[in-house]
């Protein structure tokens, strides 16, 4: 069911739902949350308002910035230009480690911005470098109506759109919001379910895999690993994740990201030599992998997997690009699915 007209600042008719007597059933992701009258669903953004389930966060902007692209992160999309990221409150997940759990996981302070505002401000921002939209800092599935109203707009004045989730979004959903999505970074955080069950709050990942499978080939996707400390850093589990990802294609960029204690998770920081063995390993079957939250010698630049010569050089979010306007290697030619 898609519902229209906003009621109070924030809320507005969901998408994806049904009735279930005097629940409501709500569709948009693996939660699959049936919610009581008055009540919240797992995200605590999506409400059954008297029979009606309801968003409270339509245009409640928690978050806002100008980033470099590469802080999404996409290193494959557009290199070195910027985008508007814009972030709401709430969750489908809660994960014990969360870096954002400020507003993942609460309620603070938001400015409203409808989605005319979002982008007549984005297109303000061309002239700094800007080239649209990106959903981020919380997880965007939730924000979804939102997302959507914003991007349809975005499209229309030649912006692109960018998702930055965790892909835990049922087919349906996906499918009517995939047409306006340009590029995705999408945090696969286990292949192990137990992981996603002990640490994050949801039975399974195995939906945000069908999310990047869907996605390859119709926008642009890179994917990211937090390598938390005694709970995915084996080798059994870097090899797990770098079998799938090279099935999806060797050419899907990996971001192997180090964690850090936070939120309610006290283990230790992720050892350099598990980060060095866990890039080794994805990149015997992995064309781009990178290193994040660290410095590697080398980690965060892209080579050409045939040549070997460096095709985008970064320090930091400054980048030196080698690459063609058909988003090959300057060098030798091949193909480094780069969009430019």
């Amino acid at each position: 069911m898609a519902g229209q007209g906003a009621g109070a600042a924030g809320q507005r008719a969901a998408s994806w739902w049904e009735a279930e007597g005097e629940h409501v059933h709500c569709l948009l992701c693996p939660q699959d949350c049936r919610i009581a009258a008055g009540r919240l669903g797992r995200c605590r953004v999506r409400q059954n308002d008297q029979g009606t389930l309801r968003t409270i966060n339509y245009a409640q902007v928690t978050s806002a910035g100008l980033d470099p692209i590469e802080k999404k992160p996409l290193y494959h999309f557009h290199p070195g230009s910027e985008v508007l990221s814009l972030g709401t409150f709430g969750c489908n997940l809660g994960c014990l480690f969360c870096q954002n759990f400020t507003i993942s996981q609460g309620q603070p302070p938001a400015q409203q911005l409808s989605p005319e505002d979002a982008v007549r401000t984005a297109v303000e921002a061309k002239a700094r470098g800007n080239i649209g939209l990106a959903y981020t800092y919380s997880e965007p599935i939730v924000w979804y109506e939102y997302v959507r109203d914003t991007a349809e707009l975005a499209r229309a004045a030649g912006l692109v759109n960018v998702l930055v989730t965790n892909g835990l979004i049922m087919p349906e959903p996906l499918e009517e919001l995939l047409p306006l999505v340009d590029a995705m970074n999408v945090d696969i955080k286990s292949m192990s379910d137990a992981f996603y069950q002990n640490l994050c709050g949801m039975r399974s990942g195995e939906m945000a895999r069908r999310t990047v499978a869907a996605a390859w080939g119709r926008c642009h996707v890179e994917i990211t690993n937090l390598v938390v400390t005694a709970a995915n850093d084996s080798d059994d589990d870097f090899r797990a994740l770098t079998d799938w990802a090279a099935s999806v294609s060797p050419d899907l960029p990996l971001h192997i990201s180090r964690y850090r204690p936070m939120y309610k998770h006290t283990a230790e920081p992720t050892p350099i030599e598990r980060m060095e063995r866990a890039v080794a390993i994805a990149r015997e079957q992995l064309n781009f992998v990178y290193a994040g939250n660290v410095t590697l010698d080398g980690g965060s630049d892209t080579l050409c997997p045939d040549c070997g010569e460096v095709a985008v050089g970064r320090s930091g979010y400054r980048t030196v690009s080698h690459v063609t306007d058909a988003g090959s290697c300057a060098a030798c030619g091949r193909g480094l699915n780069v969009a430019l």
